[in-house]
């Protein structure tokens, strides 16, 4: 018997890695002498680096950068071997980083990001990458550029301060100090959104209110995010900010597809492909997949979805196991996911769902183990 064990993290409790531990451990307790291939994986968002490390190897690199409001942090980022590096903006310019009292989304800069792309740079990158989500910013991936050597000038040449709103004074951009091995680097953008940067589907109006903005420094931040894309499609003469995804992670999406020529493809599809998720689920008899909630928003380019649609192509059953089922969860069923299955034994609060979540796993797995035996 061949099982794939291919769960998402279960936010703020478990990593992907331990979630896969769990469910392996419970199943072959039913089943000892089961094959079960672990393949943590990720959206592109937080947990994306140590899916990535667990699935194919290679080393995580601890380092303190700048952090979203100028403080440094303890940030990371990995290096898979042969040239690639992967990083998590929200490593270093995640909303985690600030307390909710103080967030302001004016203020909040991708900095730290660009610090762990030098890093990359340094260890001898070429292939970078870069995972969106979680982010504390709407800097447009200003600050990011600003670590990697763009000046971002004022209408007297001076340079501006961190920060999304400050980007309204932006009179001209000096790329002439642009990391030139960024020239022979190639970067991918991981991202689960295909927001525009401006307007009511844009960084600012859609993920602006989660990091503070209240609707008048939405409106704010919407009106300078404009003004850098139009200073940018005059430097460059084109425009990026209608490209899908590049209001990803407050719009640090532009940044990257404009400046640094980034690719970008859905986050569960790029982790899939480098950990060899098809040929693990090849002639495999069940798969099994998860992540924290489940619901009709999980169709979106959630971690799920994208392996149900791996093992459909290749025949396999796959079951879901969630901490929760929300509102919509039964759409999971015409994507390819036969059974989905919730952790809670009975009413508890979060605090303990997610206290005992991987005892929880491990119980579920056992269950399911148990009615796979009768089949």
């Amino acid at each position: 018997m061949k099982i794939v064990i291919a769960p998402d993290s279960f936010k703020e409790s478990l990593s992907a890695p331990e979630v896969a531990v769990a469910i392996a451990r419970g199943w072959q307790q039913v089943f000892p002498d089961a094959e079960c291939l672990l393949r943590p994986m990720a959206d592109g968002g937080e947990g994306t680096v140590d899916a990535l490390l667990a699935a194919v190897g290679g080393e995580r690199r601890e380092c303190r950068v700048r952090g979203p409001m100028g403080a440094p942090v303890a940030a990371h980022w990995g290096w898979l071997g042969q040239g690639t590096a992967v990083i998590e903006m929200a490593a270093a310019s995640g909303l985690h980083w600030v307390p909710r009292e103080q967030r302001d989304a004016r203020l909040a800069s991708s900095f730290g990001t660009g610090e762990l792309i030098l890093q990359a740079l340094d260890a001898g990158a070429t292939r970078i990458i870069l995972g969106l989500g979680g982010s504390a910013t709407n800097d447009g991936g200003a600050g990011l550029l600003q670590a990697l050597g763009v000046r971002f000038l004022d209408v007297a040449g001076r340079e501006l301060a961190p920060g999304g709103a400050a980007l309204a004074a932006l009179d001209q951009l000096d790329l002439s100090g642009l990391d030139a091995r960024l020239l022979k680097a190639q970067v991918e953008v991981a991202a689960d959104v295909d927001n525009p940067l401006c307007g009511p589907r844009g960084a600012s109006a859609v993920f602006g209110p989660q990091k503070g903005a209240t609707p008048a420094q939405v409106a704010e931040l919407d009106a300078a995010l404009g003004r850098y894309a139009r200073i940018v499609a005059a430097t460059l003469g084109e425009d990026h900010a209608q490209f899908p995804g590049v209001g990803a992670a407050g719009g640090l999406g532009f940044a990257a597809r404009a400046l640094l020529k980034a690719s970008f493809r859905p986050g569960i599809e790029l982790v899939a492909e480098l950990s060899g998720l098809a040929e693990a689920v090849a002639g495999a008899d069940l798969v099994i997949t998860g992540e924290g909630r489940m619901d009709a928003q999980t169709l979106h380019g959630k971690t799920p979805v994208g392996v149900a649609r791996v093992a459909r192509a290749a025949g396999v059953p796959v079951i879901a196991l969630a901490g929760s089922l929300g509102e919509g969860y039964q759409a999971l069923y015409q994507v390819g996911i036969e059974a989905a299955f919730s952790l809670a034994p009975g009413p508890i609060s979060l605090e303990q769902a997610m206290r005992g979540a991987a005892a929880e796993l491990e119980a579920r797995a056992v269950d399911i183990a148990r009615l796979w035996r009768l089949s």
